[in-house]
């Protein structure tokens, strides 16, 4: 039981990783129908700033954190405004190029500035805690606490607030919306500014939880959360948390019952299985336009 429960344990802390990385790119999907590529390139951005407030500048938690996400969020507004604005009305796929080219430059911008891999020291010191052989850390209760919360806080930012209503708006008509006296490229990019600081955050859990970082970690890291956020349905902010968190666990019971090497194949496999029987995601809905 013990065993079974550490397992459990390393689910929550790499669901919740992934969770939060697949809200940054669910929120930009749900208001554009845009799917950021270079989103897990801004997540790796967030680790190195993590590394440079936490090693160069020796800053406590908070401020470590604030920074990463303030950092990414201006990256975020920056890349709309320059790279995808201008393209807001041009075929569908001159968007998705050019994001897969915004990617390739910020993970060569990164390789330039630091060519090797960094070690991000220890942020907040590390209380173990064991309870009849299940052993947890005060990093994993902090990561799965910070993405619950990141997760309410977004959906109620979302569903209750001004802003919420016009991005939910944004999402059904952006033609009509500046109409009524929305402005528009603000809610665009106040939406890319959410969706990259979130990528910041989960940089920051992903520096303090596997502390070894490089130019190269959000590849791979941003496909799988991208894959999370259609398996939950993207689009909905709650899809996305349960894509993550099941692929959290199938990951980690891949590693369980198979060598390691074969994580990411028993993980994407079972996932697109799992597309082929529920194309729109888990909670995701088709979307229907009356005529």
């Amino acid at each position: 039981m013990a065993y079974i429960s550490q397992q459990l344990l390393n689910m929550l802390q790499l669901g919740s990783i992934y969770a939060v990385i697949a809200l940054g790119y669910t929120m930009v999907y749900g208001v554009l129908s845009l799917i950021n590529f270079a989103h897990g390139d801004i997540f790796m951005v967030g680790a190195f700033l993590c590394f440079i407030a936490a090693g160069k500048l020796h800053m406590p938690f908070v401020p470590v954190i604030l920074v990463a996400v303030a950092g990414t969020a201006l990256l975020g507004v920056g890349v709309e405004r320059f790279a995808y604005r201008p393209l807001r009305d041009a075929p569908k796929v001159s968007a998705i190029i050019t994001a897969l080219g915004v990617g390739v430059f910020i993970e060569n911008f990164t390789l330039a500035l630091s060519p090797y891999p960094r070690h991000v020291p220890e942020i907040l010191p590390v209380v173990n805690w064991n309870f009849s052989g299940l052993t947890v850390s005060s990093i994993q209760v902090l990561i799965v606490a910070l993405s619950i919360g990141l997760m309410v806080v977004l959906d109620f930012i979302v569903r209750k607030t001004s802003y919420g209503m016009a991005m939910r708006a944004l999402s059904w008509d952006i033609k009509t919306l500046p109409l009524m006296g929305v402005p528009v490229n603000t809610i665009v990019a106040l939406t890319f500014a959410i969706g990259a600081g979130f990528g910041g955050a989960a940089g920051t859990m992903y520096a303090m939880a596997f502390p070894v970082i490089d130019p190269y970690m959000g590849i791979m890291i941003g496909w799988k959360a991208f894959i999370a956020a259609v398996v939950g349905g993207i689009g909905n902010i709650r899809g996305a948390m349960l894509g993550g968190y099941i692929l959290g666990a199938v990951e980690t019971l891949a590693t369980v019952a198979l060598p390691s090497t074969y994580r990411d194949f028993v993980a994407f496999t079972l996932l697109l299985i799992l597309l082929v029987f529920r194309p729109n995601g888990i909670l995701g809905v088709p979307k229907t336009i009356k005529v």
